[in-house]
C-alpha cells in the first residue's frame, strides 16, 4: 500500500488513480470506475468525481493507496 499526499480538503478519485499512477490518464481511470473495478473503503464507487478525503482508502486491481493531507 502506498500513500497519495494532497494540500486540499480533497481529491477526485479519477485524480487520484492518476497521482497514484496506477492508471496513465482520466479517461482510463473513468472506464475502471465506471466498470466497477475501483473499491473505496472496501466498496465499490461508481462514481469518478468521487471526493476523496484524508484516510480514504482506493483498491484497484492489485494496488491500493490512501489518501494524505500532506501536513501531516
Amino acid at each position: 500500500m502506498s500513500d497519495v499526499y494532497i494540500k486540499d480538503e480533497f481529491i477526485k478519485l479519477q485524480q487520484a488513480m492518476k497521482l497514484a499512477r496506477v492508471v496513465s490518464s482520466g479517461s482510463e481511470a473513468k472506464i475502471y470506475i465506471t466498470e466497477g473495478e475501483v473499491k473505496v473503503n472496501g466498496e465499490v464507487c461508481l462514481q469518478r468525481g468521487k471526493k476523496l478525503r484524508n484516510g480514504d482508502t482506493v483498491e484497484f486491481k492489485n494496488n491500493s493507496f490512501t489518501v494524505k493531507n500532506s501536513d501531516q
